[in-house]
């Protein structure tokens, strides 16, 4: 066997251990008894519903193993930064591993994720929280929220032309251009 051969396998066998390794240890999600969402959306002050309406962003339990597979420890500051990227929206699960171990996680449809780990009160135990980026879970629920994105988008529109700001013909080709540059080429 060659040394470029022996060099690829590597490679390959490194690119497939990748994913494994992604997520946080502490909460593997082979080792997960049970998901409950406890609130699959909730807004906050960051929340602009001309953006996105958090009504129209759930959690799933589907979303919650998607972010364990894929969670990425960040810095606190990093996480708290003004360039982080938030829509306001987020979603709750209460997550029990095997073990008993209990972790209450916050997703939000960016990928900033934080967790900490609770009693069966749902309490924290103590334990400081931890801070997450989720890129591959952003892009997923961005993808998911086209439809969502784009009802914003005719609540804002609707709104310009109940206020006479602009025609609905005009309305109809804004709506139809954001609507392709979400789309990408």
């Amino acid at each position: 066997m060659s040394k470029v051969s022996i060099l690829l396998m590597a490679l390959v066998a490194t690119a497939m251990g990748a994913p494994t390794h992604a997520a946080d240890k502490r909460y593997p999600l082979d080792s997960v008894r049970k998901i409950e969402v406890v609130e699959p959306s909730s807004g906050s002050v960051w929340e602009d519903k001309n953006l996105l309406d958090c009504s129209d962003v759930l959690l799933t339990e589907e979303d919650v193993r998607y972010a364990l597979r894929h969670i990425r420890r960040v810095t606190e500051k990093a996480f708290f930064s003004e360039e982080t990227e938030r829509t306001g929206c987020s979603g709750g699960a209460s997550v029990t591993f095997r073990n008993g171990k209990i972790i209450v996680i916050g997703v939000e449809p960016t990928g900033r994720i934080n967790i900490f780990e609770a009693n069966a009160k749902l309490e924290p135990t103590g334990v400081p929280e931890s801070y997450y980026g989720c890129d591959p879970c952003r892009k997923r629920k961005m993808i998911l929220l086209q439809d969502a994105f784009d009802r914003a988008d005719e609540r804002r529109l609707k709104k310009l032309v109940a206020q006479g700001r602009i025609s609905s013909t005009e309305a109809e080709l804004l709506l139809q251009k954001a609507r392709s540059a979400r789309k990408g080429p």
